[in-house]
């Protein structure tokens, strides 16, 4: 593939075609060269999708959450893509889960479009593709992009630069972990859900993380905690409800277009770093230096942090 086929698919995305889109987030996933060709065409027409970002434990119920929120979501006729983030295969280097087997219901629905994307190694819970998935979802034309990360716990704040709601999912069970984990990912809610909130000690989780709002600044917004019984669709009005004002919140205090500039100033570094990287380890591995340097330390005439500065120094006299 040229790039003359990738601005015909391009063109194709801009006129709805679903399998455009399907081929186009491929391949900013497995296609670094095409990528930036893609990105550079689709970004004109981003801007107009509201992206929700929903994070929380394994098991808290997130997949069908999303599932009841996308059904409420086109309810009130709205549009909506959904990127489901999955651990990463050690052997395909895909994801695994597959979330989208859990959102079956809506797989057919037009207004709908579901990806499961691997976190291909990424700490913070999204992977580089993710973002531009993300940038497609909204050339395509979503109303909402909905992005459920893997669960994996407190090193999924990535999430917090890609969307503008970020939700946090807890469960009953959680109650006596909340002051514990506090400073991690709880940090990062404008929203939080208690979940399966049917079971015992539901109580006891909301007290706790009302504790935790009284000793946190969130300055003017108070991250609200909405309770859903999320496989009866019990509390789903009511946060997509608080979802819409928080929404409003942000918009009103112009907090968006600071958004806006946080979020292409580190989409623009991550960028940068991941291009040098790239870039230095082909030079290291074309010239031997790559080898050499490793062979040093496996024989212990150097460690690996000596190792590592003697490639920055090369970065240096560039």
């Amino acid at each position: 593939m040229d790039e003359d086929d990738v601005s015909v698919l391009v063109a194709s995305l801009l006129r709805g075609d679903r399998r455009a889109l399907a081929r186009l987030i491929t391949l900013v996933e497995n296609r670094p060269r095409l990528r930036d060709r893609i990105m550079s065409l689709i970004y004109p027409y981003t801007g107009n999708a509201y992206v929700i970002g929903i994070t929380g434990s394994p098991g808290s119920g997130k997949s069908t959450l999303v599932d009841k929120l996308t059904g409420e979501l086109r309810t009130r006729g709205k549009t909506v893509g959904i990127i489901a983030i999955d651990p990463t295969s050690p052997f395909t280097g895909g994801a695994i889960l597959g979330d989208r087997i859990r959102m079956l219901s809506k797989s057919t629905d037009e207004g709908v479009f579901i990806r499961s994307m691997s976190t291909r190694g990424s700490l913070g819970g999204l992977s580089r593709a993710a973002y531009d998935a993300i940038a497609l979802l909204d050339a395509f034309g979503k109303d909402f992009v909905i992005v459920e990360t893997v669960g994996t716990g407190q090193a999924e704040v990535d999430i917090v630069d890609a969307a503008y709601t970020s939700i946090v999912v807890v469960t009953p069970d959680m109650g006596d972990e909340i002051q514990a984990i506090k400073a991690g990912i709880l940090e990062i809610a404008d929203i939080f859900v208690v979940n399966k909130a049917d079971l015992e000690n539901v109580e006891a989780t909301v007290m706790a993380l009302q504790m935790m709002l009284d000793l946190s600044d969130k300055g003017d917004w108070r991250p609200p905690i909405i309770k859903t019984v999320a496989t009866k669709g019990v509390g789903i009005k009511e946060l997509l409800d608080a979802i819409e004002r928080h929404r409003a919140y942000i918009c009103e205090t112009d907090r968006i277009e600071k958004m806006h500039y946080k979020r292409s100033k580190v989409r623009i570094l991550e960028i940068v770093r991941s291009k040098l990287m790239d870039k230095l380890i082909r030079e290291l591995e074309n010239s031997g230096e790559l080898d050499r340097i490793v062979k040093c330390v496996v024989e212990k005439k150097m460690d690996p942090y000596s190792a590592a500065d003697e490639i920055l120094r090369k970065l240096d006299k560039k």
